[in-house]
């Protein structure tokens, strides 16, 4: 069992602490924290205004987690960038970088694989292998900010993994990436994504972090999804939107209703006229995703007139709704595809 201290998921408090301890000052705490956070270093080296004597402490006692770039693949259609990081362990993640209008946006992963199951995701398909650190999530931010050479300024957490199912870890990563000492990013412009789980929910309702949740809704009733979401036989619709609504009223925030359209499965206007009944009144809007094919499924995108029918039907009752632009689907843009490709490969090797 490694006992060196992950230095990177430490919060200030904790830092500071850890610093007395070695018996110097308070304000060598601050300094290494904005070291690690704001300036994103990558050794303890590159921390030049702190004594020699406590880079070579630190470096002996303590892992400064940077993720290596495996691999990094740039859509010549509209720019995205897909990174596939190799941890220490031997583990691969990936996260998603998307140019806006309103700023760069990285999906982050927050766990190694996923263990939901839900049916047209390739995250899941090899089940959960472990849960990622605070410091293994920030560094995916940390690391595409420098490769880039320019501010992060949104934050997804819906690539691989269910971060409700890793609680923890997922509120003290929110914690670092918002504290003012560090990258100093707005709590406001942080989603996270889930699949339902309740207690997840309404546990992060009270932790006064207003965040947007964005929940993975996907059909209108607990029959048809429970056929894409292995969590809805755990939790039916009616217990997930009414910690939706807890969620609204504690925090302020509108949620985000994802909706991934599937031909034949969740598309026609039947379930339009359920989903437009099940959202009225909530506050919300629905985010309407073309699902991405993958080889493992038989899934199939739906065909664009019925993606415009039933958004149109939507709109007709009042209910708020995008669809969400493809990014990225020339580089295995969906969740977990370039890593279950990166792993294959490997195998074959």
């Amino acid at each position: 069992m490694n006992d060196r201290t992950d230095i990177k998921s430490l919060t200030p408090e904790q830092l500071a602490n850890y610093v007395t301890q070695m018996g110097l000052p308070a304000f060598r705490a601050r300094q290494l924290f904005q070291w690690i956070h704001e300036k994103a270093a990558e050794s303890f080296d590159e921390m030049s205004n702190l004594p020699a004597q406590l880079r070579s402490a630190l470096q002996e006692s303590c892992d400064l987690v940077v993720l290596r770039i495996a691999d990094v693949k740039i859509s010549a259609i509209d720019g995205t960038r897909k990174y596939l990081f190799a941890l220490p362990d031997g583990n691969v993640i990936e996260s998603v970088l998307m140019k806006y209008k309103y700023g760069n946006s990285v999906c982050i992963s927050s766990q190694v694989g996923c263990r939901m199951g839900c049916r047209f995701c390739a995250s899941t398909l090899d089940g959960l292998e472990r849960n990622l650190r605070p410091s293994e999530m920030l560094d995916q931010i940390y690391r595409i900010q420098r490769h880039l050479g320019e501010r992060i300024s949104h934050v997804v957490v819906m690539g691989s993994g269910e971060p409700m199912d890793n609680y923890d870890n997922l509120v003290a990563f929110i914690r670092l990436l918002t504290h003012e000492q560090g990258l100093n990013l707005s709590q406001r412009n942080i989603t996270v994504s889930t699949c339902g789980i309740v207690p997840g929910i309404l546990c992060l309702a009270e932790e006064g972090l207003p965040v947007t949740l964005a929940l993975s809704l996907h059909a209108p009733s607990d029959q048809v999804r429970r056929t894409l979401m292995p969590i809805a036989f755990r939790y039916p619709l009616s217990e997930v939107l009414d910690a939706c609504q807890t969620y609204y009223e504690k925090t302020g925030r509108r949620l985000t209703f994802e909706y991934s359209l599937v031909k034949g499965v969740n598309d026609n206007l039947e379930e339009a006229v359920q989903l437009a009944r099940l959202l009225r009144g909530r506050h919300g809007h629905v985010n309407l995703i073309p699902v991405n094919p993958i080889k493992e499924r038989d899934y199939v995108q739906s065909d664009p007139k019925a993606i415009e029918a039933f958004k149109n039907y939507l709109e007709k009752q009042g209910i708020h709704v995008t669809i969400r632009r493809e990014m990225g689907r020339d580089i295995a843009g969906a969740c977990g595809q370039l890593r279950k490709s990166y792993i294959q490969q490997g195998k074959e090797e």
